[in-house]
């Protein structure tokens, strides 16, 4: 019996082993080099490792012959199985700065307290369980403290905190398939704003092809695609982007981020809105990557200065984004330009206005 009760010990550290080790890969972290992060995330890791590492123990009970242990060792595999997926999905969603940092945790001590109720209801007839209630209560106030202080920030400044915590993590596409991208993951991203790694390439390609002089881009953000437009730039020897960001704070961060640049003298970075910023010149592409809800105004504001040989750019026009997707159909529809719609994770519109054309 003693050597039975080590293998089950074995498999369960195995098992909380193999959580934690490819939680830390997926989230880029190492114990061996810790990242300066909220304990919380840690804590996310060890939650769900717990959740896989009770498998073996329910596979233990399957194993007695007693019926009532057999059925709870049924449950227990059931409940840990599921838990584990559930809570790895929003360990992924957390590392994609849709969830907050502790959310894991919260949920694992809710479940945890359920499946305790169920479990002690079935082995003795009648509820009795304390632990599970407590396990519950202390879920219910971590998520009552987290998830609300989550929601009043900005999408934008929560990836800018992780970002000055642990610095820019490359990973799969996070955006839902559709009908036109069924395969998102196939595409990659630094975070949920900025655009995909392959978009970021594309528009370098583009500033190389058209060799342009004036680039207008409106929603800075924290730069990459400012500084890949301008490394286009760079190579060609000529040109300039003018590219706003309204949030203060995301200005500051994208500013810092372009003066370490080596092509900091290719770009004029404004904190405005995109609505009032003036530009000089004609412009050869303009890149509309701000507020969705004022991508359309921008366009049509900006219309007049774009040349009739340029690109006008409209990322975020997948059909699951839908505003920018029907400012971009509402804009052909008015004969104001025309349009292709690529069929990217987050889409990418490419139009050229018709007025002036030859």
């Amino acid at each position: 019996m003693n050597n039975y009760y080590m293998l089950v010990i074995v498999g369960e550290l195995l098992c909380g082993a193999a959580s934690i080790y490819f939680d830390l890969r997926r989230r880029h972290m190492s114990l061996l080099h810790p990242v300066k992060t909220s304990p919380l995330v840690y804590l996310d890791i060890l939650s769900t490792a717990l959740v896989l590492a009770s498998v073996p123990w329910g596979l233990a009970n399957l194993l007695f012959l007693h019926l009532t242990t057999r059925l709870t060792g049924i449950l227990e595999i059931i409940f840990c199985t599921a838990t584990f997926a559930y809570l790895w999905g929003e360990g992924r969603r957390a590392n994609q700065f849709q969830r907050p940092a502790g959310i894991v945790l919260g949920e694992f001590f809710v479940l945890s307290g359920v499946a305790d109720i169920a479990l002690s209801s079935i082995e003795r007839h009648h509820w009795s369980s304390h632990g599970g209630l407590i396990s519950i209560l202390a879920g219910g106030l971590l998520l009552s403290w987290i998830v609300p202080r989550f929601l009043k920030k900005k999408e934008e400044h929560h990836i800018l905190e992780r970002l000055g915590q642990q610095g820019e993590i490359q990973q799969p596409e996070y955006t839902p398939p559709t009908l036109e991208c069924p395969h998102p993951e196939r595409w990659t991203m630094m975070d949920s704003m900025s655009a995909e790694i392959e978009i970021l390439d594309f528009l370098k390609q583009l500033i190389l092809t058209l060799k342009p002089e004036l680039i207008v881009e409106t929603g800075t953000f924290i730069g990459a695609s400012t500084i890949k437009m301008a490394e286009g730039l760079k190579t060609n020897g000529f040109g300039k982007i003018v590219t706003c960001e309204f949030d203060p704070l995301v200005y500051a961060k994208a500013k810092e981020r372009i003066d370490r640049s080596d092509v900091a003298p290719w770009i004029d970075a404004r904190n405005q809105s995109s609505l009032e910023m003036q530009v000089q010149g004609t412009i050869d592409i303009f890149f509309s990557d701000s507020h969705l809800p004022i991508r359309e105004d921008e366009i049509r504001r900006f219309l007049p200065q774009i040349s009739p040989n340029g690109l006008i750019l409209m990322h975020d026009t997948s059909s699951h984004y839908k505003i920018a997707r029907e400012a971009a159909f509402r804009l052909e529809q008015d004969g104001l330009i025309s349009m292709v719609l690529l069929p990217t994770p987050r889409g990418l519109m490419i139009g050229q206005k018709r007025a002036g054309r030859k």
